[in-house]
């Protein structure tokens, strides 16, 4: 990779960026990054003070045809602004460049949220009763009593457990505070009982692993797919279709959008809206029910 104003300045943004966002966002960045590097010098430009919207737009669509997903322009879309913005901090660019430019459509994509009693029958089958599986109990009850995230679930540590809630980080470092319903609080406290067989004596995760350090990522979603085989669930199970029917389930009882928003984390009520799948049928009818202008007259229309 050849130095330059270019590659410098892009640096400096990653290196600004790492001090807030996870090492995949910026792994992810990094790699959106160089990409848009790449076409840039194709295209004889070696600084970022040059950067319009018309360069953001044929390098999106040079992207989309190379047979890049909706998904993944939409993240290039999304560092080539984090950059824009960085630059006009740095007063290289006058403007943001990226905001002249759509982000792609993106195509609606929603997992299909387990089956309430079904997924009761799971959450109720006996275990062993070993450290490890009172952990993975646990583990299940609180993605469906919370709806964490599966970065929530593994960032949270026993400071951030109270008696009847969890404290977690969300998306963009926003914490919150979510209730812990009764089975999940009774499968936390007989975990907790026994993490100290486990955990080493200075690790301030709720969940570790059988090196006595918190457990990762990929090691909760391996254990949750375990769980699922032998427990005979014939559903592929992972921790984003646990909190989609967290929302589901809750939303289908309370009809309560906003509630389920907040418990969710989202900032905006249009993501809620697609990932709880709104039984918009019930909507209407209650549209219809309770708006003064949209209820049936019973009497006869003018002639």
């Amino acid at each position: 990779m050849a130095d330059s104003a270019l590659r410098g300045q892009i640096a400096a943004c990653l290196t600004e960026l790492a001090a807030t966002a996870s090492p995949a966002t910026v792994s992810a960045y990094r790699r959106d990054l160089e990409a848009l590097a790449g076409f840039l010098e194709s295209q004889g430009i070696h600084d970022a003070g040059e950067l319009d919207a018309a360069r953001v737009r044929r390098f999106l669509g040079a992207e989309r045809a190379r047979g890049l997903a909706p998904r993944s322009l939409a993240r290039r879309r999304a560092a080539v602004s984090r950059f824009a913005a960085h630059l006009v901090a740095q007063g290289v660019l006058t403007h943001n460049p990226a905001s002249l430019v759509p982000a792609p459509r993106q195509p609606a994509h929603l997992p299909t949220p387990l089956d309430a009693d079904q997924l009761a029958s799971f959450l109720d089958a006996p275990h062993d009763d070993t450290p490890l599986a009172r952990r993975d109990q646990a583990m299940v009850e609180l993605f469906y009593s919370s709806g964490l995230r599966l970065a929530e679930l593994a960032g949270a540590d026993l400071g951030d457990l109270q008696p009847q809630r969890v404290r977690v980080t969300g998306k963009g470092g926003k914490p919150r505070q979510v209730p812990v319903g009764r089975r999940a609080r009774q499968a936390l406290a007989a975990w907790l009982t026994v993490r100290s067989q486990l955990a080493d004596d200075d690790e301030p995760a709720l969940f570790v692993g059988t090196r006595g350090s918190r457990l990762g990522h990929r090691a909760i979603q391996k254990r949750l797919t375990e769980l699922a085989r032998r427990r005979g669930l014939p559903e592929h199970l992972h921790p984003h279709r646990l909190r989609h029917s967290f929302a589901s389930h809750l939303l289908e009882s309370s009809q309560d959008l906003r509630a389920v928003q907040e418990l969710l984390g989202h900032a905006n009520l249009s993501t809620t809206q697609v990932y709880t799948r709104l039984d918009w049928q019930h909507l209407a009818e209650s549209y219809d029910a309770t708006h003064p202008r949209a209820r049936r007259r019973h009497d006869p229309s003018p002639e």
